[in-house]
């Protein structure tokens, strides 16, 4: 099941019709308990990657739901396409930065999704290469994905302390099962994954 596709911009345009579509989503599927309010609060996570990247900022945003052996798959999905012209490049290349000084698993995300939207440049390559040890790569399509997972196993708690504090106190990371964030040529793609387990499911 996909539900409607909202569009969603920086100026909190359709923030609430996602909400109250990803309220829907569980409902349709009868999810209750801590799962439900999980897959409300990490709505609220994806939408507010939104905030700030430039003036008139705009995307998609969706959930897809399908069964698995133990209840099901939850997918909140963002897209947006890369919509910048010389004016909003130049002011999006201002607030950018190397990467290095962002904090916290969502501000790595929110990074990520910044720099895919701007045109190439040194600082970019820069950046995708420091988070190449979060790559992976999807079924037989071989399609390279960034991927929270891998970004996990790739630190340490005794080598990377500063990194596995960030990574135990985000919320995305405690509630989601899987982040990917996909580049493509014109199109970033934002899924979280978030499992439901059937004894969160009730009965229709």
């Amino acid at each position: 099941m996909k539900t409607d596709i909202i569009k969603v911009s920086s100026t909190l345009e359709g923030h609430e019709a996602a909400i109250e579509t990803a309220e829907r989503f569980s409902n349709y599927y009868n999810i209750t308990g801590k799962s439900a309010m999980h897959i409300r609060l990490l709505t609220e996570e994806a939408l507010s990657m939104f905030h700030g990247i430039m003036d008139d900022f705009s995307g998609f945003f969706w959930l897809e739901g399908s069964n698995t052996p133990n209840g099901m798959l939850c997918r909140i999905c963002l897209s947006a396409e890369k919509q910048i012209n010389r004016e909003q490049e130049s002011k999006l290349l201002s607030v950018s930065t190397s990467g290095q000084n962002v904090k916290g698993i969502m501000g790595k995300i929110r990074e990520l999704f910044r720099h895919s939207l701007q045109a190439d440049s040194s600082a970019d390559e820069d950046f995708m290469r420091s988070m190449t040890d979060a790559w992976a790569l999807s079924g037989t399509g071989g399609e390279a994905y960034w991927s929270l997972q891998a970004y996990r196993a790739s630190i340490s708690p005794k080598t990377k302390v500063e990194e596995w504090d960030e990574l135990e106190k985000s919320i995305i990371a405690k509630l989601a099962g899987e982040v990917k964030v996909k580049l493509k040529n014109d199109v970033t793609e934002i899924i979280i994954e978030k499992p439901v387990c059937a004894d969160d499911i009730g009965q229709n």
